[in-house]
């Protein structure tokens, strides 16, 4: 099929995610009890998120879209694939085939990420090809990771007594403590090579687990970091039988998994639902294990994707209801990824491609981004709602931030919708903001399609998208008999805030 031009294409994609609302509003009645008992609600959903590669770190495209992310969600970790690849040069063999470390690119890669507030969630990734069983046996991504077993658990054990031995020396325990060792990427699928998979896969997180824990035991290593949440009960009890550590436990879930690999069944489950579905079974697992009070994090997650939606202002909505149905769960969701300084199908050609980052091609900040700023001003305790569209929270101040929704997955077309906020324990009269993510605020695609949709925008193309889509100042009003009514177009997001 002949594809559609870039301006066509982005015409294609609005015209589905926003159609013209002509016909009626739904509309559903809110109780909101603001002097209701709170349960905690820390910020699970921002605190960690993704990127590509360790090497891509060094690049300042990559730094100030960091950068950036961490002005609307003020993430502490960040997690990437292949820290040992070749091309970081940690390992080399002389001409006595005796190891020779390299760290100069790691310090450079984990300098960067301290000097900007974040620290790294290690993935000990990809087999140096020195040090593989079979140098050839290289993924199908762009940058060729080396995916084999080592040749020699002795060597690896070596490897990462060195790498973490010099982590420490470099940035001492008491930093050094507070990061996580993840052992492995989804050694499930073809990120590992070893046969038999699990048995392989088990065997070097027990090396690996075993040789941090002799550097220093306060250093904190998990896995299996397994694709569509899998092998979490066999892990669990491989590690109790064998007695060897492991401080988390760590898997994936994206909303277009197939039910059948997330769950192994063939039931009609909703993308929207999928990922804290998978979620429950892990946290289930957990419980069930001899290790039963494990963290538990979801070092991979996304919305679905389908029609190019993650560029799209449906992120938003689906972001929150996800949040929403994950809340208790999980102790950290890592969005993947923070950028689309991406590389695993080679270098990104044009924006707005279905890329998984919050910001597109050159710094564009896209919907999600603004998304996230929106939720971040949630507070930390959550007053419990029966709606599927809400998240209400109260702030320190002691006012009330409310995230609502109209969420309409991609290949539907969507009604406006009401929500009659109907608040109990409030003042009269009492002060509320309002900002949006919406077809009209944060959407960048229509203002990229009306600039002509560059390939290749220029630094001044670029400020203009961003100064055109940032969100504006909030929309005040007051509550009236204790009420309001917000109306939500298709895939809006709303953050209402009741002041204090």
């Amino acid at each position: 099929m002949r594809q559609l031009s870039s301006l066509r294409r982005i015409t294609l994609v609005l015209s589905i995610f926003f159609p013209a609302v002509s016909y009626g509003s739904a509309q559903e009645t809110v109780h909101i009890d603001a002097q209701a008992q709170t349960a905690p609600f820390p910020h699970f959903w921002e605190q960690m998120f993704g990127s590509g590669r360790a090497i891509l770190s060094l690049r300042e495209s990559y730094r100030e879209d960091m950068r950036a992310v961490k002005q609307v969600a003020d993430f502490n970790y960040v997690r990437f694939h292949a820290i040992l690849h070749d091309e970081v040069g940690v390992y080399n063999l002389d001409e006595h085939c005796k190891p020779v470390y390299n760290f100069a690119y790691v310090d450079q890669i984990y300098d960067g990420l301290l000097k900007n507030g974040v620290r790294p969630f290690v993935e000990i990734s990809f087999m140096p090809k020195k040090l593989a069983f079979n140098p050839d046996d290289l993924h199908a991504f762009w940058y060729k990771q080396n995916v084999s077993p080592p040749k020699s658990m002795d060597a690896w054990d070596d490897l990462m007594q060195h790498f973490a031995q010099h982590l420490v020396d470099r940035y001492g325990i008491d930093e050094v403590s507070q990061w996580y060792f993840e052992v492995w990427n989804e050694p499930n699928i073809d990120f590992w090579g070893g046969i038999p998979r699990q048995q392989s896969y088990f065997d070097l997180y027990a090396h690996t687990a075993r040789t941090l824990k002799s550097v220093n035991p306060r250093l904190r290593v998990g896995g299996p970091a397994t694709a569509a949440a899998a092998w979490i009960p066999e892990f669990l009890k491989f590690t109790a039988e064998n007695h060897v550590p492991v401080d988390f436990v760590s898997t994936h879930a994206y909303a277009d998994d197939t039910v059948e690999n997330l769950f192994g069944t063939s039931e009609a489950i909703p993308m929207d639902e999928r990922v804290c579905r998978a979620v429950a079974k892990v946290k289930d697992q957990i419980k069930s294990s001899a290790t039963p009070d494990l963290p538990f994090f979801l070092t991979e997650w996304n919305v679905e994707g389908m029609m190019e939606s993650r560029d799209t202002i449906f992120v938003g909505p689906a972001l929150a209801n996800t949040v929403r149905q994950c809340d208790g769960m999980v102790n950290m969701m890592s969005f993947w990824t923070f950028s689309d300084v991406f590389e695993e199908g080679g270098p990104i050609s044009k924006p707005f491609v279905g890329m998984f980052g919050l910001r597109a091609k050159g710094g564009i900040n896209k919907p999600d981004y603004y998304a996230y700023g929106l939720l971040h001003q949630l507070g930390n305790e959550r007053i419990p709602n029966a709606s599927k569209n809400v998240i209400v929270t109260r702030t320190p101040d002691g006012g009330l931030a409310i995230a609502a929704w109209n969420l309409v997955d991609p290949d539907q077309h969507g009604a406006a919708t009401t929500l009659d906020l109907d608040f109990a324990h409030v003042p009269a009269g009492a002060r509320v903001t309002i900002q949006r993510v919406d077809s009209d605020h944060g959407n960048v695609l229509r203002e990229y399609a009306a600039m002509g949709a560059p390939l290749d925008p220029t630094s001044a193309q670029v400020d203009q998208l961003n100064r055109e889509t940032a969100l504006p100042p909030p929309e005040e009003t007051h509550l009236s008999q204790d009420k309001l009514a917000l109306t939500l177009t298709p895939n809006t997001l709303a953050l209402v805030k009741i002041q204090p």
